[in-house]
C-alpha cells in the first residue's frame, strides 16, 4: 500500500503493477500447471519490456510494487532495467512474521467479501502463509539490502521514508486517521483477485 500512497501524493507519478501481466499466463494454463507466475520467463521479460516502456515514455515517476524473493528474478528484472539505463530504486518492505500474518488475515476480509459474492478464493492467502518463512529468510539476503521495517509505522510514514530515500518530494499527508483507513480499505477491496 505504500506504493499507492506515494502515487496518490506524487503528482505525475503512475503505478505499474507487475502482478497484472502475471495473471494472463496464470489463467491461460490448466489449473494443474499453474504455479508462481514469477517463475515464467515470459513474465520477467514482459515486466522489463513494459516497465522499460513506461520509464522511457512517461515524464513522471513510475512505481512498481511487487514482492520478488528470488535473487535470479531480481537480476532479470530490477538489475536488467538498470543495465538498460533506467534509474531504479528497489526497496524491501519487511515486518515480523506475526505482523505479516495479521496483515494477511486482514487482507483475507476482502476474500470473505468476495466469497459472499460467490467469486473469491482464500488460496492466495494460504499460499502466502505457506511461503512466509521462506520469503522472510530470502529477503534478509544482501541483494535486498535497502530494507525498511514496517511493523510499528503507518503506510503514510512508510511512503514518506521511501520518498526521502528515493529523493522524491510528495505532497504532505494531511488526511485524518479514519479517512486514511477508509481509503486504504478501498485500495484493498479494489485488489481482490477473482478466479
Amino acid at each position: 500500500m505504500p506504493a499507492h500512497e506515494i502515487r496518490r501524493r506524487l503528482p505525475g507519478s503512475v503505478l505499474c503493477d507487475p502482478e497484472h501481466p502475471g495473471f494472463g499466463p496464470h489463467r491461460m494454463l490448466p489449473p494443474g500447471l499453474r504455479g508462481g507466475f514469477q517463475d515464467l520467463r515470459a513474465w520477467r521479460q514482459g515486466v522489463v519490456e513494459v516497465l522499460g516502456l513506461a520509464l522511457t515514455g512517461h515524464d513522471g515517476v513510475v512505481i512498481a510494487p511487487m514482492t520478488v524473493t528470488d535473487s535470479g528474478h531480481v537480476a532479470e528484472t530490477v538489475d536488467r532495467l538498470r543495465e538498460l539505463g533506467h534509474d531504479v530504486r528497489h526497496f524491501t518492505l519487511l515486518a515480523e512474521r506475526a505482523t505479516v500474518l495479521r496483515r494477511l488475515r486482514e487482507r483475507g476480509f476482502g476474500h470473505l467479501l468476495g466469497a459472499a459474492l460467490g467469486n473469491a478464493s482464500p488460496r492466495r492467502e494460504s499460499r502466502a502463509v505457506q511461503r512466509l518463512d521462506h520469503c522472510l529468510e530470502r529477503l534478509s539476503e544482501p541483494e535486498f539490502a535497502e530494507r525498511l521495517w514496517t511493523d510499528h509505522t503507518t503506510v503514510p510514514k512508510t511512503a514518506d521514508r521511501i520518498a526521502v530515500l528515493a529523493g522524491l518530494k510528495p505532497l504532505p499527508h494531511h488526511e485524518g486517521r479514519l479517512r486514511t483507513r477508509l481509503r486504504q480499505a478501498g485500495v484493498g477491496i479494489r485488489h481482490i483477485r477473482f478466479g
